[in-house]
């Protein structure tokens, strides 16, 4: 399996499932995850294209 593959998918759902919840009651809080996904998925892709 190519690494950063994992991080990469990871992080693709975590950001989807939290910007399900982005117009519910606790908006700060999907901010935060939804960065956290965003990261994984940029260290990720980055793996990706270093171990070509």
């Amino acid at each position: 399996m190519r690494e950063g593959l994992i991080p990469a998918v990871l992080g693709t759902v975590v950001t989807a499932s939290s910007a399900a919840f982005l117009g519910g009651k606790y908006k700060m809080a999907a901010t935060g995850v939804l960065g956290f996904g965003l990261a994984h998925v940029v260290l990720g892709a980055i793996d990706l294209f270093e171990h070509r």
